[in-house]
């Protein structure tokens, strides 16, 4: 029955570790519940309480889509980067309401749907070079781990030099050094459930510290009422909606690109000629998501990079997919304590998880240079940028030119060329 709902393959994996895996996947994920709320809040009508419940529900519907569609280990949740350009971009920075940029991300879920439904997006994928989609993964690694150091406070800005060390004798810092140290141990050990292990651990120890803070245990669901299904057609046929719509739509499309290469990748989940298994039934979660999280009142909904973590602990299935969407649901009620889990706690898991992910790096022939300078690019740019679309883009634009330059034309498919031309395009005008 399992095999049959999730595509649970008993000599690859187990309910158990299936189960821990997707808790893991979402403690890394459940920050976006306090991020979505205090970025929202700022815009004038939109409840935190509201916006709260909207992101639980988002990421509810569009990892059980993952989970018994695609059958695939990923978690789903309103995106950062994609938030935050909704806020402070769309309102805050062009002047719109909140409704006009519910508008956008509707309109552009519509728009996802047709181009899964036309295998355009699939196609994307399967043009990406196999040295490029190794990359991907180490790319990823390096980002995620970044956003754990800077999330903890080890890695701070740096107006002279961009970032430095932290004080990492005291709070924050110190915690998830602590937690870095107890989790690799774990992992070292070979202990089962390390990952989960160490960030409840480590949040643990922060109590005494003061930096665990607990605020109450159970509430009740805040209502979706004052922000479900409110667009505003007003503006759909201006330059602003088309910016605004062709944005959202191309960095979502790539930032969940590069995650289901890099993490299938990493878990050795390609199939033989280097494709994601049921990779349009993924996209299709993903498009559905973001149509339904729109119609709820919250921002794009994406494939989180955060999955990794569940896959480096073993989650191959839709069950440890199934497994991120019951726990996003008992968050609707449980919201004060798994808010209470620090930033500190969760980066030892970002940090060891993006190890894990550097292990494709193997692959890439560095020594034919046409195929590793622009893995290169791919994979220092991610972190650099803070942005895996930015890494594919440019990692893409640098493949194409410089195997035409060098005469390798068999190594450039039409598909490549056009999706290089219009990336060019994209850094020209948007």
């Amino acid at each position: 029955m399992l095999k049959q709902l999730f595509g649970l393959d008993s000599t690859k994996s187990t309910v158990r570790t299936e189960i821990i895996a997707g808790v893991t996947t979402f403690l890394m994920m459940s920050y976006i519940l306090a991020v979505n709320p205090g970025m929202f809040s700022q815009l004038e009508g939109m409840p935190a309480g509201a916006a709260f419940t909207a992101t639980a529900l988002a990421a509810i519907i569009g990892t059980l889509v993952m989970a018994f569609w695609a059958k695939l280990p990923f978690g789903l949740a309103p995106g950062m980067g994609l938030n935050a350009f909704f806020v402070y971009t769309i309102c805050m920075g062009m002047g719109y309401s909140w409704q006009f940029a519910l508008t956008a991300v509707f309109i552009e879920g519509l728009i996802f749907i047709l181009l899964t439904i036309t295998n355009l997006r699939e196609a994307i994928v399967n043009a990406i070079p196999t040295s490029l989609k190794n990359a991907i993964g180490a790319g990823i690694g390096l980002f995620i781990a970044f956003i754990g150091l800077q999330n903890a406070g080890i890695i701070v800005n740096n107006d002279a030099t961009l970032v430095s060390l932290g004080e990492i004798t005291k709070g924050s810092p110190l915690l998830a050094i602590i937690g870095l140290i107890i989790t690799g141990v774990l992992v070292i050990k070979n202990v089962r459930g390390a990952m989960l292990i160490g960030v409840l651990a480590t949040a643990a120890i922060g109590i005494p510290m003061g930096i665990t803070n607990f605020n109450g245990l159970v509430s009740m669901p805040h209502s979706v009422s004052e922000i479900f299904w409110k667009f505003e057609w007003d503006h759909i046929f201006t330059f602003d909606m088309l910016v605004a719509v062709f944005t959202l739509l191309f960095f979502d499309m790539f930032d969940t690109i590069g995650t289901l290469v890099g993490v299938c990748t990493r878990a050795n989940m390609l199939t033989p000629d280097g494709r994601i298994p049921r990779v349009k039934q993924a996209f299709m979660a993903d498009a559905i998501a973001t149509t339904v999280g729109a119609c709820l009142g919250t921002s794009t909904t994406t494939t989180y990079v955060e999955s990794a973590s569940g896959v480096a602990h073993g989650g191959r299935s839709g069950l440890t997919a199934f497994a991120i969407a019951v726990c996003f649901a008992i968050s609707l009620f449980f919201s004060p304590l798994f808010l209470a889990i620090p930033a500190a706690a969760t980066a030892p898991v970002l940090v060891i998880v993006g190890l894990f992910m550097m292990v494709p790096i193997k692959n890439i022939p560095f020594e034919d240079y046409a195929e590793s300078i622009p893995a290169f690019i791919t994979i220092i740019t991610m972190p650099m940028a803070y942005s895996i679309s930015d890494g594919i883009l440019l990692g893409m634009i640098s493949y194409v030119a410089l195997n035409l330059l060098c005469g390798n034309i068999k190594r450039i498919t039409p598909t490549m060329a056009i999706l290089a031309i219009l990336f060019v395009l994209k850094y020209i005008f948007i």
